[in-house]
């Protein structure tokens, strides 16, 4: 009898019938080498899970698209922006940053934003967070703080101590931190989240200028976010809200979108702007670079299996496109390093032919070999350039302007010297544009957060942070001392002159 359905077969392609009872010796006896059915199925089982990424571990994701809206030829020539009304194929994965795979979805957290754009240059990854800054500015520091948002090696458990020691120790964090304790820390969903490139970028036109550039990332949803309170009932309740939440909307036709806008700062006016425009715990006030809109980035197709798709998507910096480029942001020269490293270590050498990584345009190379070839390897073409036998040319079109770094001298220099430092003046501008209630709430997480601090070091952390709670704004050092239930006099013997 004729049959549409599929025959169930091996990895290599064996139809067979036993796949619920292994090969015995008798119907009690023991079971049989030759059952290499069994060994695959379990083999294969023993190898399920790779290695989770260390940062950004939990997360989901969906395809979509991205419609130019406006022109913005006059500062890139990325082709990605050539046209009004052009679209662009897009896989947007959602993340929290600090927990493990299995973490819940309500943690306070920042939130991973990163999006692999798959044009006919390339696929572009921009890799950002719901955040426009970060809580360091050298990547030197970036894993010593990921380890305080992990777990203590002694007690194998969060530590708030460990968490506050580094940021009481490091000032630089507090525009973050201050972002981080607001209710931003907790949004409900992704949907309801904005996006930021975080980093400064560039730009290059078609007559080879270079422009900086932020990227931002708006919500069309609207902002929302859980209180501290709703967001640990969700933790108990659905631990996998965002996931969810996501995937059931785009499934019912309610696809999520996003307006870019773009910051744009003349190169030239890096030279003389009053704070570091490439200091990544800074935003540029909107005031002396206004948000210009670009597109609408839209998110309508969930991946058809979260491995295969979410899992195994991998971003990075390192991948941008002709008229889009980088910047002297310490924190993105890392992670061009860092990001590609990681993949390699987590899915292999040749994980950008894994489809969701794969340009869906022309890739063409000398890269050969290594574990899970599986695009052809070339074929019988050279693998060496120059050579006389392909056709692969270098098209100087793409050639970029020289970069000039302003000095030529190599060194270590201290990234929060004099002019480098003030740590305290966006933080308070932020809190002071909060309202009433938003103010209460970044008091009440904050204390409820440095209420966790233990230990014999306990009160020096405290003070410390308390210092730059006070530099901030008095009136925030002031609450959350109260908070704390510290004695104020005593406190503000404590803090430092002028505050």
């Amino acid at each position: 009898m004729e049959t549409n359905k599929k025959k169930l077969t091996t990895a290599s392609g064996r139809p067979y019938v036993e796949d619920e009872n292994s090969m015995t010796a008798g119907p009690r006896g023991p079971i049989l080498l030759q059952d290499y059915i069994l060994h695959e199925k379990m083999a294969h089982f023993n190898r399920e899970r790779i290695p989770e990424r260390v940062v950004h571990a939990k997360g989901s994701g969906a395809y979509g698209t991205f419609t130019v809206t406006h022109d913005i030829s006059k500062y890139t020539r990325a082709k990605l922006f050539n046209t009004i009304g052009k679209q662009t194929k897009l896989f947007l994965r959602f993340s929290t940053v600090g927990g493990e795979k299995g973490s819940a979805d309500t943690e306070r957290d920042p939130r991973g934003f990163a999006i692999k754009f798959y044009t006919e240059d390339g696929n572009w990854d921009l890799v950002g967070n719901n955040t426009p800054v970060f809580f360091i500015k050298d990547p030197k520091k970036f894993s010593d703080f990921i380890h305080t948002q992990k777990r203590d090696p002694y007690t194998n458990c969060k530590s708030a101590t460990m968490v506050w020691d580094f940021w009481s120790l490091n000032p630089e964090s507090l525009h973050q931190v201050t972002i981080l304790m607001s209710d931003r820390g907790t949004p409900y969903g992704y949907r309801h989240m904005d996006g930021f490139g975080s980093h400064t970028f560039s730009f290059i036109n078609a007559q080879n200028e270079r422009f900086w550039v932020k990227f931002h990332f708006k919500t069309q949803q609207g902002i929302k976010n859980f209180t501290d309170a709703e967001a640990g009932e969700m933790r108990g309740k659905n631990p996998d809200f965002a996931q969810h939440d996501l995937l059931t909307a785009i499934d019912n036709g309610d696809f999520p979108k996003w307006t870019l806008k773009i910051q744009v700062m003349p190169e030239a006016d890096a030279k003389t702007y009053h704070i570091n425009p490439f200091d990544l715990t800074k935003v540029w006030p909107h005031a002396d670079y206004p948000l210009i809109d670009v597109g609408v980035l839209e998110l309508n197709e969930n991946p058809d299996n979260y491995f295969a798709h979410v899992e195994q998507a991998a971003f990075a910096p390192a991948h941008v496109i002709d008229g889009v480029g980088y910047s002297p942001d310490k924190m993105l020269q890392g992670r061009i390093l860092s990001y590609p490293d990681a993949h390699r270590y987590r899915l292999g050498g040749n994980y950008e032919q894994i489809p969701v990584n794969k340009c869906p345009y022309l890739v063409s190379n000398y890269q050969r070999d290594g574990q899970m070839a599986v695009n052809g390897n070339g074929g019988s073409n050279p693998n060496y350039f120059p050579n006389s036998f392909d056709d692969i040319e270098i098209d100087q079109s793409y050639k970029e302007p020289a970069w000039n770094f302003g000095s030529p001298v190599g060194d270590w220099y201290d990234r929060n010297a004099e002019g480098e430092n003030d740590h305290y003046t966006q933080p308070g501008n932020l809190y002071r544009l909060m309202d009433a209630q938003q103010k209460k709430d970044l008091i009440a997480n904050i204390v409820n957060s440095m209420s966790g601090i233990e230990g014999p070091k306990k009160d020096m952390i405290i003070n410390r942070q308390l210092c730059h709670w006070f530099r901030a704004d008095i009136n925030l050092g002031m609450a959350v001392a109260k908070g704390l239930e510290l004695d104020l006099a005593e406190t503000m013997k404590q803090m430092p002159q002028g505050v």
